[in-house]
C-alpha cells in the first residue's frame, strides 16, 4: 500500500506549518498518511519551532518542540 504524503508549507517553518503538521498528524492514520512540514525560505533553517506555537500545540496535547525548521528547495 502506498502512503499518501502531505507537506504543510509556510514561510519559515517555525510557526504555522509545524503546528498544522501536528494537528493533521493527530487526525490521520500514520500507516496510511505521512505528514511533514517545510518553509519556503531558509531564514530559520535548523531552528526549533516558535515558543508560542509550541505552547498552543501543548494545549492540544501535541508536542513537536523537538522538530527543526527545514526548507523546500
Amino acid at each position: 500500500m502506498v502512503k499518501v504524503k502531505i507537506l504543510m508549507v509556510c514561510l519559515g517553518n517555525i510557526c504555522r506549518s509545524p503546528l498544522a503538521q501536528g494537528i493533521l498528524e493527530s487526525k490521520v492514520n500514520p500507516r496510511k498518511v505521512f505528514v511533514d512540514s517545510a518553509g519556503t525560505t531558509a531564514y530559520h533553517e535548523g531552528n526549533a519551532p516558535d515558543l508560542r506555537s509550541i505552547n498552543i500545540a501543548k494545549k492540544k496535547r501535541n508536542n513537536y518542540s523537538r522538530s527543526k525548521s527545514t526548507t523546500v528547495y
